[in-house]
């Protein structure tokens, strides 16, 4: 298993990290925009839809990219756009995790999937503007979820000892997400401190929230790593309604296309919201 996983791991940056470091946009849109499709098929299958309609589901998904890039929303996307996708994560999301695993199949289904449609089409977008924002302004909101991951799971693992939702995954506490807090304000602190002392050709999240000062750099850091843990607490309580451990075979060792993005769904539509409103 876990030669399985560093192999599938190795491949999938192999591919991406050339597109992510391309001076276009382009090749990583692209290759994100199949993985969406994906990860639109396996909220189809989670969501009890035949491999048909699934796979419909998924050339849907790969529709709605491609729309919105020909629109040039890439490189404009309507600003409240970020507040509308902000404003659903933060009420829906809680909405969810506040009824539990036993409700989720309560909603009705055409709701369920027309949800995580728009859920992983927004995230796409937010992902394709971040890169033509910048190289350095994308690897700045990719790490903050991977250290607030990472943070808490090491935080958890060492003083963990109040449940945050046992429910939905036993294996979170209280800890960790103090923990994931924590590496991401350390992590913002030394990328501020790299932009300025070598004079990043483009700014990162971190220096534009610098820049606003520490009433704006503070609580939003803070609600970005919150908000990492409720998007991979939202696809656990899915899975879990369904039984099921990964959301697909996809990715040999280690689950399907959402089990690697989940903390992401939020948190990018929810950085460009913030960012939209640092630059007003």
């Amino acid at each position: 298993m876990l030669k399985q996983r560093i192999l599938t791991a190795l491949v999938l940056l192999a591919v991406l990290l050339p597109a992510l470091f391309y001076p276009s946009f382009v090749p990583l849109a692209v290759l994100t925009l199949v993985l969406i499709a994906a990860g639109c098929w396996e909220w189809g299958r989670l969501n009890g839809l035949a491999q048909g309609p699934a796979l419909s589901l998924g050339a849907l998904g790969a529709l709605l990219c491609a729309a919105s890039w020909q629109a040039g929303w890439i490189l404009a996307a309507p600003p409240w756009l970020w507040t509308l996708a902000g404003a659903a994560w933060v009420v829906l999301g809680g909405w969810l995790l506040a009824r539990g695993v036993g409700r989720w199949q309560q909603v009705a289904r055409g709701l369920r999937l027309l949800g995580g449609l728009l859920a992983l089409w927004l995230a796409w977008l937010a992902m394709a503007r971040a890169r033509a924002l910048g190289i350095n302004f994308l690897l700045s909101l990719l790490c903050l979820v991977w250290a607030a991951d990472i943070f808490a799971y090491f935080a958890g693992r060492t003083f963990g000892r109040r449940k945050l939702a046992p429910a939905i995954s036993p294996g979170k506490s209280w800890e960790g997400v103090f923990g994931g807090m924590a590496g991401v304000l350390v992590l913002a602190l030394l990328w501020a401190w790299a932009d300025a002392h070598w004079q990043a050709a483009s700014p990162s999240f971190y220096s534009l929230l610098a820049a606003r000062g520490l009433l704006w750099w503070l609580p939003a850091l803070l609600f970005l790593a919150v908000m990492s843990v409720v998007g991979d607490l939202v696809e656990s309580l899915v899975k879990r309604s369904v039984g099921a451990k990964d959301s697909s075979a996809l990715l040999p060792g280690h689950g399907g296309v959402l089990d690697r993005i989940d903390a992401l769904l939020p948190t990018l539509p929810l950085a460009l919201m913030i960012t939209e409103f640092a630059q007003a």
